[in-house]
């Protein structure tokens, strides 16, 4: 099962009620926030344990079923665009075909978030298209994963997950 944690202005704009689900993997876990790039609404999320993030847009207020579909999706291509077997996105993937929504619960994450959204503001001109975009993000070290880049440590774990 994969928890996603919103933000409070993305609770808002999606007009859910959250649930509090405690001992899930960093794994499976991702927050997400709304974030404004070239004037249009995005969604960015953020891994847990590997900080690996995506941000995807076209999705409107109160268009959650969307969010999910385009989540899963759009996390699904872009792995297969970093060279992850494909046997073993569908993997993970299948533990996120239950998805529930949570409030944040790390300041860590959310720091790296805020972290990312700058680089955002200052690059959102630069990129031809989202997927160069997320693998120059993810190509980006962070102190919480001891300076690594977040796509090699989901790599890492991924594959130790699918075992």
């Amino acid at each position: 099962m994969f928890v996603l944690r919103f933000t409070q202005t993305l609770l808002k704009d999606m007009k859910i009620t959250p649930v509090e689900y405690e001992n899930i993997s960093p794994l499976l876990s991702w927050h997400a926030n709304i974030i404004r790039l070239n004037k249009r609404k995005h969604i960015l999320f953020v891994n847990d344990l590997s900080r690996l993030s995506i941000i995807i847009d076209g999705v409107r207020t109160l268009q959650l079923n969307i969010l999910l579909d385009k989540f899963h999706s759009r996390l699904f291509e872009y792995l297969v665009s970093e060279g992850i077997e494909q046997k073993v996105i569908e993997s993970y993937l299948k533990e996120g075909l239950e998805t529930n929504i949570s409030k944040t619960n790390s300041r860590s994450v959310l720091g790296t978030m805020k972290e990312i959204t700058m680089y955002c503001d200052v690059t959102q001109l630069k990129f031809a298209d989202q997927e160069e975009r997320d693998k120059w993000l993810n190509r980006t070290i962070h102190k919480p994963i001891d300076y690594k880049k977040p796509i090699d440590v989901f790599k890492e774990e991924i594959r130790k997950y699918s075992l």
